[in-house]
């Protein structure tokens, strides 16, 4: 597996791998950071054939304390789009990983790390974690948009255009769609629900992650209709069968490796 710079992987064992920023001293994330995580999001299989689940964290105190400002300082109309682009890309990679994403906050996650921590497929946050959009503050734009998919409108437009900094038990009662975990529990919950992934069909976890990130923004007909598409493809799998049969009769079930080779994989 490559080397990272910036990031940190280690296998937990049961197909979980746990990603960790690290960049000190409050893992802000630069232009070779972005380009790191969109390399290694866009491709996990790249640390071992049978990843099932991540767990995205930060080293030291904090998850993420936003993009690196010398950057920012140094951004003009001419150099900011392809700038701007590396910043999407690591964003659209993990929200598009193939496997689901567990974000585990502590500390602070403002700007880009709240934004990384939208990104994720849910996010678990220690009770003194701290999320915000300080955007305005520095003189920058950004995080709104990802910002919603783990809050209400009102709630967005509040830490926006206030800069305001929430304590994860605060943005969690406003309507934040986190869950609390207390400091000294944080990984081991955020490991707990990536284990449990990890024991589902792999094949209909990578297809199910897919399917959810494409029904997001359809309205409910085709989203369902997208649905009963991939229920269709599923019936092609040893595995529906077996989950089926195991639910049935009360047991375990046993799931067959991933199946990238069948053809109904990739549709």
């Amino acid at each position: 597996m490559k080397a990272f710079k910036h990031l940190e992987i280690v296998e937990a064992g049961n197909g979980v791998v746990e990603v960790r920023f690290a960049r000190p001293p409050v893992n802000a994330v630069d232009q070779a950071m972005y380009r790191e995580i969109a390399e290694l999001f866009s491709d996990i299989d790249m640390v071992g054939e049978d990843v099932r689940a991540v767990v995205l964290a930060g080293n030291g105190p904090h998850f993420c304390g936003g993009n690196d400002l010398d950057e920012f300082a140094t951004m003009t109309p001419e150099n900011g789009a392809e700038r701007m682009w590396r910043v999407r890309e690591a964003f659209f990679a993990v929200m598009d990983c193939s496997v689901p994403v567990i974000g585990a906050v502590e500390g602070v996650a403002i700007g880009t790390g709240l934004a990384l921590a939208a990104s994720c497929d849910f996010v678990v946050a220690s009770e003194t974690a701290r999320f915000g959009l300080p955007e305005l503050t520095v003189g920058v734009m950004g995080g709104a948009r990802h910002l919603a998919r783990l809050a209400p409108q009102p709630l967005v437009r509040r830490m926006f255009l206030t800069g305001e900094m929430m304590a994860a038990p605060d943005f969690a009662a406003a309507g934040g769609s986190v869950i609390v975990a207390k400091p000294a529990e944080l990984l081991a919950d955020a490991h707990a629900f990536a284990k449990r992934t990890a024991a589902l069909s792999p094949t209909a976890v990578r297809v199910g992650k897919g399917v959810l990130n494409r029904i997001e923004w359809m309205d409910l007909r085709q989203g369902y209709e997208f649905e009963q598409a991939a229920t269709v493809r599923m019936s092609g799998f040893p595995d529906s069968k077996e989950a089926l049969a195991a639910f049935r009769q009360k047991r375990p079930a046993s799931y067959a490796p991933l199946s990238r080779r069948n053809r109904l994989y990739g549709r």
